[in-house]
């Protein structure tokens, strides 16, 4: 093999810049960090509006999912980040963790040192928070952690029309209570996004031992009698790691690759053509995702952020970010939401609410003329489960992603009552001045059957696959709590792919706490490198 290092992660995204920048903390250790996709210099990338024009190409691998058989072969748009900072470069900035039940849920399976107590440290050890410093927030970390810096009035009616359904308003939903409608911290710093890239990987540059190659698809992991080595690249180069190797490409790229490596299920390798390594059926399974729907309103006058998509309005919010850092290039688009019960009954909020300041934000979502407020619901713990599969040999071709959405029928329950519940909070008094009405999904849908056509046609993924790897003490998991994989030596995978449920929540700051604990594993499992 070319020249060797002591770690080769694969993957630049949330977990990986963490892992890199930590691990090269020690001056001894080498490592080498190679990410597929492309810099970050473009200023979309740190512009919070600019997560805008994410889903509709820019840094994405533009790739789809299979047919979903459960939703008429509906076939989704599954933004994947191509760029350095992978998803944290690209997405929303939502800075959310889940619940702290999540967690206790993962030790409760077997997982230990994952539970709420265990991953809290490293929450607030990653946190630069510019408001809080307590027992749930931490200050002089890596990763800006703020308050949105242009929340509009409508996002103020939308809270008093919450309440009027008694949800109540909740200051920090990442607290002790996640409970309630709010302005959700975003991973900003200064009103420029605070990506992993740029909150790890860019103060630490200078360091001799991080090497960073981006523009650089591996092909495989090499393995040698069990051991994972290095790592061979698409132009056939190989290189050494003497150490481990490090997966942290994310739950769609992380199976993906192993896949490709001739590491997963047994039948399916062979039927590709790919020589098989490690027989393990569950790499690629347990694929979870949230189903996002959505309400959308006209509204009766400038009360948004539509307009500024025409060319000069979109000139003078430039001009008032450049000298202000207000205005709408400083916003998110959906820095307000919020957390309820679709079931009265469950352990904790079961939906998530995003307020989103426009319509036709993402890719697929229908605009409005004149203008119009987005009101995103999508339940948190779906019990339906997926896949993440290869359509070929070829490392050239697109996964065939398959979340299986609505699957389980509880699932579908739940999604419509989070919709109907969206619909509810747009049609409380509060809203009154700001709304016209409603045109999605309009008076005309009434029944059940009516709601399950609509969301066919008008729903999108939330952007939070995980569980691909997940870890585990059984004999069946991918990898051990200590994110080892199990079978092969020298090989972890460390990014949301580990989780073996889902966070009630978003899922970067989850990837980002991961890579922070995963970075602490590594070191004390080999304390000659610490």
């Amino acid at each position: 093999m070319e020249k060797g290092y002591d770690f080769i992660i694969i993957g630049g995204g949330s977990a990986g810049s963490v892992l890199a920048a930590r691990l090269t903390e020690n001056p001894d250790v080498s490592v080498l960090l190679l990410e597929a996709g492309g810099h970050d210099r473009h200023p979309f990338y740190h512009v919070p509006a600019g997560f805008a024009k994410m889903t509709k190409g820019i840094g994405s691998w533009g790739w789809q999912t299979v047919p979903q058989k459960h939703m008429r072969d509906r076939v989704f748009n599954y933004t994947q980040a191509r760029v350095i900072g992978g998803g944290s470069a690209i997405n929303a900035q939502i800075y959310t963790r889940g619940n702290a039940l999540d967690y206790d849920e993962w030790r409760q399976m077997g997982c230990d040192g994952w539970g709420y107590e265990d991953v809290l440290p490293y929450y607030r050890k990653a946190e630069d928070n510019d408001t809080y410093n307590n027992r749930y927030h931490g200050q002089g970390g890596p990763l800006g952690v703020s308050k949105p810096c242009a929340p509009l009035p409508i996002c103020d009616a939308y809270f008093k029309a919450a309440a009027e359904l008694g949800i109540p308003r909740n200051e920090d939903v990442t607290g002790e209570k996640q409970d309630g409608v709010a302005y959700y911290q975003l991973t900003q710093k200064n009103a420029r996004r605070s990506s992993a890239a740029m909150a790890y990987l860019a103060p630490n540059r200078h360091r001799k031992n991080l090497h960073v190659k981006t523009g650089a698809p591996v092909r495989r992991i090499v393995v040698e009698n069990g051991t994972a080595t290095g790592v061979e690249l698409i132009d056939g180069s190989r290189l050494a790691a003497s150490a481990e190797v490090i997966l942290s490409s994310g739950s769609i790229g992380s199976p993906r690759l192993l896949q490709l490596s001739g590491i997963g299920p047994a039948d399916h390798l062979k039927d590709l053509g790919i020589e098989v390594v490690y027989d393990q059926p569950e790499v690629g399974a347990n694929l979870q995702d949230h189903l996002d729907l959505y309400c959308i309103c006209e509204v009766s006058g400038p009360h948004t952020y539509d307009r500024y998509a025409k060319l000069h309005w979109s000139a003078l919010a430039g001009l008032q970010y450049l000298f202000t850092r207000r205005g709408p290039v400083s916003s998110s688009l959906f820095e307000t939401g919020g957390f309820w019960y679709a079931d009265p009954e469950a352990r904790s909020p079961d939906l998530q609410f995003h307020l989103g300041l426009g319509t036709g934000i993402e890719s697929g979502v229908a605009s409005m003329p004149d203008g119009g407020v987005t009101l995103n619901s999508c339940y948190l713990r779906p019990r339906s489960r997926g896949s993440v599969r290869l359509q070929s040999a070829n490392p050239n071709d697109a996964p065939l992603i398959d979340p299986n959405y609505l699957q389980d029928p509880r699932d579908r329950e739940m999604s419509i009552r989070g919709l109907k519940l969206t619909q509810e909070i747009l049609a409380q008094g509060p809203l009154e001045h700001f709304i016209k009405a409603e045109r999605l999904p309009g008076p005309g849908v009434k029944t059940d059957e009516d709601y399950f056509n609509f969301i066919c046609e008008h729903s999108k993924t939330s952007h939070h696959p995980a569980g691909t790897c997940r870890m585990g003490p059984d004999d069946k998991a991918v990898l051990d709590p200590r994110l080892r994989f199990k079978g092969l030596d020298r090989l972890r995978v460390i990014d949301a792919s580990v989780m073996p449920t889902v966070v009630s929540s978003n899922t970067n700051a989850a990837a980002i706490m991961i890579g922070e604990k995963g970075a602490d594993m590594i070191r004390q499992d080999h304390g000659e490198l610490q």
